[in-house]
């Protein structure tokens, strides 16, 4: 004697036994969405959930399938106003595996899902589709388990494996000069055998990234291709060096020009800047340029400042009457 439990499909689902085939789609749609274990990993309780949904919706989704469960819906029903004696005879529903249609009173066996599996593997996926667990001992032996179970074209748990999927983003570096972090540039790179040309932004600092879309690996299903992410390393400069968005520089001056001020010439990124000088300037001195550093990153028109730091250079090259002018001045000042 079959011994089964009895499921009630439309309670699974949340749907009365008149819903039309629309409304069960939509509802079957939002709960495999929830309970999906690609979206629940290592919840067993939402697996469990994610296969009864499963099989409920393969039971009653299908014309003959939903007459067929209705028909032992109303009769278990029956039975069970009635007291509930005995047993239900499941013979009378159960799938005959060599016609299909129910069985006569003649001996079957359906086998259970475990069984199923263990002889014909784990079939094509955990949607219900004869695999991770398959279909229940009550399914199976109403319904059999030999059937294409494939769920319509917009079962979620399907349709998620067959979406396409876009590509990996690939990561690299690229090395520029701080004169190119300054104006800007453009760069060939070689990728995979392929060249391509990465645009570097005025303003770009050290350890940033850009990225270059759809350069990176291709998608699969015609799913779009990932991006590639360029971490910039900017080299050293050997005069100027850089703090955020402002630039440092020195400046040598010879001695007149410290003592008795004047003009020299300081070289920026910009081009040359003619820079006053003031009488009895000192050695270390900082002169302040203003909006003369670094361009700001995506802020157009806005630059850092660049700030210049004196170095007086003593002439190597003194004539004996400059040499004693200066010993004339010493001595004055010691009197």
């Amino acid at each position: 004697m079959i011994k089964l439990d009895f499921k009630d499909y439309y309670n699974v689902l949340g749907v009365s036994p008149d819903a039309d085939i629309k409304e069960i789609k939509k509802v079957y749609q939002k709960l495999t969405k929830k309970y999906h274990p690609d979206l629940n990993p290592g919840n067993k309780e939402a697996e469990a959930k994610f296969k009864e949904i499963n099989e409920a919706y393969h039971a009653i989704s299908d014309p003959a399938k939903r007459q067929k469960y209705n028909d032992l819906r109303d009769n278990y029903q029956q039975w069970q106003n009635r007291g509930g004696r005995d047993n239900f005879d499941w013979s009378a529903w159960q799938q005959n595996q060599g016609t299909g249609r129910r069985g006569t009173g003649s001996h079957t066996r359906t086998m259970t899902p475990e069984e199923f599996n263990e002889m014909f593997g784990q079939g094509r996926n955990s949607s219900g589709r004869g695999g991770s667990g398959g279909f229940s001992d009550f399914f199976s032996t109403i319904f059999g388990m030999g059937e294409d179970y494939d769920s319509p074209a917009d079962d979620y748990g399907y349709d998620m494996r067959r979406q396409p999927r876009p590509g990996r983003d690939l990561q690299g570096e690229i090395t520029i000069t701080l004169e190119e972090a300054y104006h800007g540039a453009k760069k060939l790179i070689d990728i995979g055998g392929r060249r391509i040309e990465a645009s570097i932004p005025k303003g770009i600092r050290d350890g940033n990234k850009i990225r270059l879309s759809g350069q990176g690996q291709n998608g699969t299903k015609g799913g779009a291709k990932g991006d590639l992410l360029l971490t910039i390393k900017i080299l050293p400069h050997a005069l100027i060096s850089r703090e955020g968005d402002d630039l440092n520089a020195s400046l040598e001056i010879d001695f007149y020009t410290a003592v008795l001020g004047g003009e020299a010439g300081v070289n920026t990124f910009a081009g040359n800047i003619i820079l006053k000088i003031p009488p009895h300037t000192q050695t270390g001195k900082s002169f302040r340029l203003k909006g003369k550093g670094m361009p700001v990153l995506n802020q157009s028109g806005k630059f850092g400042d660049l700030y210049v730091k004196t170095t007086i250079i003593l002439p190597d090259d003194l004539t004996e009457k400059e040499i004693n002018v200066l010993q004339g001045l010493s001595r004055d000042r010691q009197r």
